[in-house]
């Protein structure tokens, strides 16, 4: 039954995370699972503060990790209810497994997973293109192009999926996911009731997937059928002729503002791609201009859909940039309209790079870090994801490494397999719950001669403060995945301990086994808002 808000013509200024997060409230969410991620975070976060989301007890805790929340969100969707999944794209990454295989297994209650893309790696070591993980699921795809069309979206999105009885793929980039617009909410929907499913399509037996697998490649002609009649592949033809745009997502509001002189253009929000659309906007043009914010998913397939002998430009033919996100300059140099915005004073200031904050704990870890490291001839430390990231940048320049989340104490165990010494590990306390503790147990296993260094600062500082998941849990953590437990260590980070801090890193990396330094000290910012929030 569904109900409307009390205002008809309530308006709100939203991120495009925001709209979303709404528009999962109002379609009757059940829960949401996530790891915080940028841009992705503020999803969650909205869903945890929402007054209706907290009348109707919608789960909104953080998972340990992506994959965590996305089989949490099955085990939704297994018993009736709706789920929403969100992360960065990297995230992708981590729960490609159950991600891959729910569309093997179906939805009972509808999923969204919902991936944030970072195009130009404003805060990521990538700049992978989520749609082609739709695309190799065989699942929809939707791709909103303002914060408007999010919110409708989502509705829409959650009754495809249990239509189809598929997880449905929802994609933003930065620029959407943190930029804000007027969004007008609509109807209210209420929860489903709890039906736990009969079906035994959620045992992927092997008879079974193969059946399975069967009835998914029948969906994809529905899909693209959809696709085809959806009113967020919007195709305009203006029978000039020249040149035809596609424009996918957050681009086509670059390609509205240079207002190009066009043949048509076809705004793709929601994948497959509408391949008679495609068509009719070939005929009634000379060539094609693919605009698309990430890597030339579209473009790849537009060729494909038309063949080797009709025109296509876009990221791969250099009328796009191939690297970077997006930009109103960029789209109409393509289209014939530059419109260069330059600011001669800010080209003349000097950059000013990142910076551990001032009295941060991951400051008195690699200054006595660096000070035991400068005994040994050739030490290498391996770094991981999260702020103290920054430990790779002057003034420390501590960090060899840096390459996913949990990679740190793994890399340390190889390199010492290839017998480097001495070997070190930073990881943060988050990071370290995230993906860290099945590497320590692959060193615990071999014996390896590491030291796993955890800078526990008892949040998760870099994307803003969330709950971590193992706080005051790590001693145990290590000392049940098998290290010694005289060798958990545990310092306090700060100047006036700099003394303990070095002979403590000393005693572990001279103990021919695995250690691990607990270096526990709440973040300089998440204290601040705690004292705030006391006064």
């Amino acid at each position: 039954m569904l109900s409307k808000p009390e205002d008809m013509e309530d308006k709100r200024l939203l991120l495009g995370d925001e709209a979303v997060a709404l528009a999962a409230i109002d379609s009757g969410l059940s829960g949401v699972y996530a790891y915080p991620g940028t841009p992705s975070t503020e999803i969650t976060e909205y869903i945890q503060k929402d007054t209706l989301a907290r009348e109707r007890g919608i789960h909104s805790r953080w998972c340990t990790n992506e994959k965590t929340a996305m089989e949490a969100a099955l085990g939704m969707s297994y018993a009736g209810k709706r789920a929403l999944v969100c992360m960065k794209h990297v995230g992708m990454n981590v729960c490609a497994d159950p991600f891959v295989n729910s569309a093997l297994t179906g939805v009972n209650g509808g999923i969204i997973v919902l991936v944030a893309d970072d195009p130009s790696m404003h805060s990521s070591q990538n700049e992978q293109d989520s749609r082609f993980y739709g695309n190799f699921a065989m699942v929809p795809v939707f791709e909103p192009s303002n914060q408007q069309e999010a919110y409708d979206m989502v509705g829409e999105a959650f009754g495809l999926s249990e239509e189809l009885g598929l997880p449905v793929m929802m994609r933003l980039v930065t620029r959407l996911a943190h930029s804000r617009a007027e969004v007008k909410r609509g109807a209210v929907r209420g929860q489903n009731p709890l039906s736990l499913s009969d079906d035994r399509g959620w045992i992927l037996l092997p008879a079974i997937a193969r059946r399975q697998y069967v009835k998914l490649l029948d969906k994809q002609s529905g899909m693209r059928v959809e696709s085809e009649a959806s009113s967020f592949n919007d195709l305009t033809l203006t029978g000039k002729g020249g040149l035809g745009v596609i424009a996918c997502g957050i681009a086509y509001n670059y390609v509205m503002e240079a207002k190009p002189d066009l043949s048509g253009v076809l705004k793709v929000s929601r994948y497959p791609l509408p391949e008679e659309k495609i068509r009719a906007l070939a005929a009634a043009s000379d060539r094609l201009l693919v605009i698309e914010d990430g890597q030339p998913f579209a473009e790849h397939e537009v060729k494909a859909i038309l063949g080797a002998d009709y025109p296509v430009e876009g990221r791969l033919t250099g009328a796009l940039p191939r690297t970077g996100e997006l930009t109103p300059d960029s789209v109409g140099k393509a289209v014939g309209r530059p419109t260069f915005r330059h600011f001669p004073d800010a080209l003349n200031m000097a950059p000013r790079p990142p910076q551990l904050c001032p009295g941060c704990g991951h400051r008195d870890v690699y200054a006595a870090l660096n000070d035991v490291l400068a005994e040994y001839d050739d030490p290498r430390v391996f770094g991981d994801i999260g702020c103290y990231t920054l430990g790779a940048l002057p003034p420390f320049r501590t960090l060899s490494t840096c390459v996913d989340m949990g990679a740190s104490i793994t890399m340390a165990k190889g390199a010492v397999d290839a017998g480097a010494h001495p070997v070190v590990a930073v990881i943060g306390d988050s990071t370290f719950t995230h993906s860290g503790m099945t590497g320590l147990l692959d060193a615990v296993n071999e014996g390896a001669d590491i030291t796993v260094l955890i800078s526990d600062n008892l949040t998760t500082a870099m994307t803003g403060g969330q709950d971590s998941a193992g706080t005051s849990k790590y001693e145990g953590i290590c000392t049940g995945l098998g290290v010694d437990p005289a060798h958990v260590r545990v310092v306090v980070p700060l100047p006036a301990k700099l003394d303990e801090i070095r002979g403590v890193i000393r005693e572990e990396i001279s103990y021919k086994g695995v250690s691990v330094i607990i270096a526990r000290r709440e973040c300089i910012q998440s204290l601040r808002r705690h004292n705030a929030g006391k006064k």
